[in-house]
């Protein structure tokens, strides 16, 4: 059975860092790629960044781009997600899961959330930005 299990979210100031962990079970990202989803109180879901598979691309919502950084550690099976610059804006739960579309992304690059390609998700984890 594959699972994305993430963790680290938690209360953090305006202009303060997290990094999220993401534990893969069942599959390796040799398999598929990871992608990070939020969805914020009242709002929809959306993509936040994604690791294609087998040492592929990074990619970025719009929103993100210059505060994110997706990264992994193939030996821990973990992808992580730092954070850094946070606003009250990415306030949500953040999910992990695995992308069997491996990252799909507009034309400008940027990661879109397609929920048919995305499986294995976790509980998800908090993040609160708040002074």
């Amino acid at each position: 059975m594959c699972s994305c299990t993430a963790s680290g979210g938690g209360s953090v100031q305006p202009g303060g860092s997290l990094r999220l962990s993401c534990k893969l079970s069942g599959f390796t990202l040799d398999d598929d790629g990871v992608g990070w989803i939020r969805q914020a109180p009242g709002k929809e879901r959306e993509a936040v960044s994604c690791i294609a598979s087998n040492d592929g691309p990074t990619y970025y919502a719009e929103s993100v781009k210059g505060r994110f950084t997706i990264f992994k550690d193939n030996s821990k099976s973990t992808v992580y997600l730092q954070m850094n610059s946070l606003n009250a804006e990415d306030t949500a739960i953040y999910y992990c899961a695995r992308d069997s579309f491996n990252c799909p992304y507009d034309y400008n690059g940027n990661y879109i959330y397609m929920e048919r390609g995305l499986n294995s998700w976790g509980k998800g984890t908090l993040v609160t930005v708040s002074s």
